[in-house]
């Protein structure tokens, strides 16, 4: 199933996809998407209704795509996840998975404006695979039991002020972290929907001109791996976004191709996960 929430911001109401793309409305279920909904078995629960063919339909024509989720607890950022994307920015490719956090306030939806911060000049993009959690993770034994421990996934977009982040400071939250800066959707799509996750392309363009194009089996530690780490030093609850690195093909890496402006316009995809645009304004 496709897990999706509409409507203006901060009045998003939950709705489904079935598998011929029809929608329909969650609201006899619950009133959002969100942690609650995920630790109380809600996507058993939608497919269930789904299956029982009790669901209302919905028009979506029209209306504005949210994030698939509600504001989440914390979203936990993996940085240098990709070789290629480690040796274009000059860094050493990490030994241990290098974790940051970043606002859960940044998340917007998939085609919502994106504000460029007042100073900035190095605003740069990054596509991502994020991971939803759908049940308390916390001290896993092994990396095999993280698939129980997955509501589903997105498509990223971790939006990053290079010279905020790494010329500004130490620390990597000042150029993550900025408001608008982690457009999220169009869908939740459950894990059962992905055979492989292993195996997905992620591609981005600007202004319609490829920029990144990369497959999540270069990564470094796996999606498994990372919930398993994680948990390790910090609960992930139902609710909560890990987004899992990028691949190469960003400004950082690429001398002579300019940063975001006013006026861009960045387009993702992910295979099976949507494809989400956002046009770049000043704040």
């Amino acid at each position: 199933m496709k897990l999706l929430r509409v409507g203006s911001a901060g009045e998003e109401v939950p709705a489904v996809l079935d598998e011929d793309g029809r929608a329909f409305a969650l609201s006899g279920l619950t009133n959002d998407i969100d942690g609650a909904f995920l630790a109380s078995d809600g996507i058993d629960r939608v497919r269930a209704a789904l299956t029982a063919g009790v669901l209302p339909p919905v028009d979506l024509t029209g209306l504005r795509v949210g994030a698939p989720v509600g504001r989440p607890g914390k979203i936990v950022c993996v940085g240098l996840n990709y070789c290629d994307h480690a040796e274009e920015t000059g860094a050493a490719v990490p030994e241990l998975p290098v974790v940051f956090m970043k606002d859960p306030s940044t998340m917007i939806g998939p085609y919502d404006r994106v504000l460029i911060p007042r100073g900035s000049v190095k605003t740069d993009w990054e596509v991502e695979l994020a991971v939803v959690i759908g049940r308390k993770a916390r001290y896993l034994g092994h990396p095999d039991e993280a698939a129980g421990h997955i509501a589903g996934y997105a498509i990223s977009n971790d939006v990053s002020e290079r010279e905020f982040q790494l010329e500004f400071s130490t620390q990597w939250d000042l150029g993550k972290s900025c408001e608008t800066f982690n457009p999220l959707g169009p869908w939740l799509v459950t894990a059962d929907e992905v055979d492989d996750v292993q195996s997905l392309g992620l591609r981005l363009a600007v202004n319609g001109d490829a920029r990144q194009n990369g497959n999540t089996k270069n990564m470094i530690f796996d999606v498994a791996y990372l919930i398993w780490y994680l948990s390790q030093y910090m609960v992930l609850n139902p609710g909560d976004v890990i987004n899992t690195g990028t691949p190469a093909g960003v400004a950082l890496g690429l001398p002579g191709t300019p940063y975001l402006r006013a006026g861009d316009t960045v387009e993702l995809s992910i295979d099976g996960l949507g494809v989400q645009r956002q046009t770049f304004i000043n704040a």
